[in-house]
């Protein structure tokens, strides 16, 4: 049973791992590439690419499986000035349209993402829709999220605002 346990811990944390591996070689890769083109004279493209290419997986990989909604930075300038009962409707209303556009939208980007097979990429030569297709898991996350976030509201649960800061307090510490 400590096994399976220890495999569920592992692999509920494989995203992370991911997003660290996609993360670590793209410094890895961006330092070849300034020794390369620096000290040995030797411009290499690829290095650009896949840079890129991680850079992108790893910003939308990551929001969509490994980071959490209290993890997030929000501009809330206006919404912790306001009553709680505003700040729901603030998240009920901002969520909805959210979800509702990105819901609208998601047709669009599927058929973007499959029309890009056409296209590869200029040095690896990868279907450009491999390096898209994580886009679409993204789309979907955004949507979950602000339903999640108008199901909050509209139930009255504290997903955004669990706690009150106060940073003159520095209880966030």
């Amino acid at each position: 049973m400590q096994t399976l346990h220890s495999l569920w811990q592992w692999l509920s944390r494989l995203p992370q791992h991911i997003a660290a591996l996609l993360l670590g070689s793209m410094f890895a890769v961006f330092i070849l590439q300034v020794v390369f083109r620096y000290f040995l004279g030797l411009p290499v493209g690829w290095t650009v690419e896949w840079v890129t290419i991680a850079w992108l997986w790893g910003i939308l990989f990551s929001f969509a499986f490994v980071i959490r909604s209290g993890d997030m930075i929000r501009l809330d300038i206006v919404y912790s000035a306001v009553p709680r009962g505003v700040r729901r409707t603030f998240d009920v209303f901002a969520g909805l349209t959210c979800a509702a556009i990105f819901a609208y939208t998601l047709p669009a980007a599927w058929d973007y993402v499959q029309f890009m097979s056409i296209e590869r990429t200029a040095y690896m030569r990868w279907p450009f829709d491999l390096v898209f297709g994580i886009y679409i898991p993204f789309h979907v996350a955004v949507i979950i999220r602000m339903l999640l976030l108008a199901w909050g509201g509209i139930a009255g649960n504290r997903t955004r605002d669990e706690v009150d800061l106060h940073p003159e307090t520095h209880d966030y510490d």
